[in-house]
């Protein structure tokens, strides 16, 4: 019979690489039973766009045909498919009215009305989110070129793309779908 040596590196690498997985399974197992349900952090607002608290809140996941019993075609195409509205066309890129926008899908609270700027671009346009948790910002290279695509925190509903040419403070353009808002506006405080 013939004896295996292993050095002491070797083992401590080999017990650490079992250490590591038996973390990912235990995850994974604590993720299954707790119904595969994960959850992210957003920022809640009153009415007013009064900032509120920062909550733990399940992901919301649904198929695409929970989807469209609840969103408009278009809505779906915008939120879900990642389309976008023709510009000049959507119910939003016009509107002065004071108020905050919310996600169409979930109800996360997104933009507020006074960081909304004339961008001469057609769609609704924002200096900055009313907070950066409730908004998620992903890489995207989709017809042949590389932008920041803006998407909700908490069902992941395409909302737009953000760019670096808006005005101060920020300098940036959050250049949203009117389809993938829903808009209400500011309560009295």
């Amino acid at each position: 019979m013939r004896t295996l040596h292993i050095s002491s590196s070797t083992r401590r690498g080999f017990l650490a690489t079992v250490g590591a997985g038996a973390c990912v399974a235990l995850a994974v197992a604590a993720e299954k039973s707790a119904g595969g349900a994960k959850t992210v952090r957003i920022v809640d607002f009153d009415g007013t766009g009064k900032r509120k608290d920062v909550m733990e809140v399940q992901k919301i996941v649904k198929s695409d045909a929970e989807w469209r019993k609840q969103l408009d075609p278009e809505q779906f195409d915008v939120t879900r498919k990642a389309g976008t509205e023709y510009a000049f066309s959507g119910k939003y890129w016009n509107n002065h009215e004071d108020g905050i926008y919310s996600c169409v899908c979930c109800g996360t609270p997104l933009f507020d009305s006074r960081t909304k700027f004339e961008s001469g671009t057609g769609w609704p346009s924002f200096y900055q989110p009313l907070a950066k948790e409730n908004v998620t910002e992903h890489v995207d290279r989709s017809f042949g070129s590389v932008r920041t695509e803006v998407v909700c925190t908490r069902c992941d509903g395409h909302l737009g793309h953000v760019f670096d040419d808006g005005p101060r403070p920020t300098g940036l353009r959050y250049c949203m779908n009117s389809a993938s808002l829903n808009f209400a506006p500011r309560a009295k405080a």
